[in-house]
């Protein structure tokens, strides 16, 4: 499957924290078979934020949300869900058992916010703190700590999406042509393979002899019969290329 993600904060934007999430996502995506479609890097806003959350909500992906589920004023994601849902924001109550049994007295006034979820969330365990993050139209909410984040992303992904075949990426390493040149044989191999992604990838290096296009697909399955016409075709186009190393087909 195909996986949105969106990182929530304005320290990521404006501040002097960097984000950890994309990376970690990415990663952990594919050691499933299943990737990363797009990112979003999102303010504090709730204007924003509920238009964005709209949209993704209106698409089929299943997409991950990290940050802004706290109880301070600025955690806006909450409040921004349940309306990009069109849904009212509500006490749950077995989050509030979970936050009343991690916290004691100390759950109130302020801890508690953190269980007033949109109507129909379904939770997530947290492992680290047991205040849990939430599920709500194909979307996941989780705190905007990697520690709490990334577990509670993987119990997400095998409880719900399972494992899938692995994509798969083979390429060559054409030398002494520009991109452009590569344009037409592009355009007569990709309808050929319509079940992978074909790809073009300039590197410039500092000298001639360390400039090159990485050609080659990306996708599920054998990638063998591509790469035959790959080669074939640059064959024909009289192209210098070499296979590049570790490459899988």
């Amino acid at each position: 499957m195909t996986f949105g993600l969106i990182v929530i904060g304005d320290e990521i934007l404006y501040g002097d924290r960097q984000d950890r999430h994309l990376a970690a996502f990415k990663q952990r995506l594919s050691a499933r078979g299943h990737q990363l479609g797009w990112c979003w890097i999102l303010p504090d806003e709730p204007e924003r934020l509920i238009r964005q959350l709209a949209a993704s909500m209106a698409a089929r992906e299943p997409v991950f949300c990290c940050g802004g589920i706290g109880a301070t004023p600025d955690d806006h994601t909450r409040a921004c869900a349940a309306a990009a849902a069109g849904v009212e924001l509500a006490r749950h109550a077995e989050a509030a058992v979970l936050i009343e049994g991690r916290f004691g007295a100390d759950a109130y006034p302020q801890r508690i916010r953190m269980a007033e979820l949109p109507l129909g969330a379904s939770l997530i365990p947290n492992p680290v703190n047991q205040v849990p993050g939430f599920g709500l139209r194909r979307h996941w909410f989780l705190p905007g700590f990697p520690t709490m984040a990334w577990p509670m992303a993987e119990w997400v992904l095998d409880r719900h999406y399972g494992r899938a075949e692995p994509v798969r990426e083979s390429a060559l390493e054409v030398r002494g042509a520009p991109e452009s040149r590569l344009i037409p044989l592009m355009e007569a191999l990709g309808p050929q393979f319509p079940a992978l992604k074909l790809f073009s990838l300039p590197h410039l290096g500092a000298s001639e002899a360390e400039r090159y296009v990485l050609l080659g697909f990306r996708g599920r399955g054998g990638l063998g019969p591509a790469m035959t016409a790959l080669r074939a075709g640059l064959d024909a186009e009289g192209l210098v290329y070499r296979e590049r190393p570790g490459a899988r087909p």
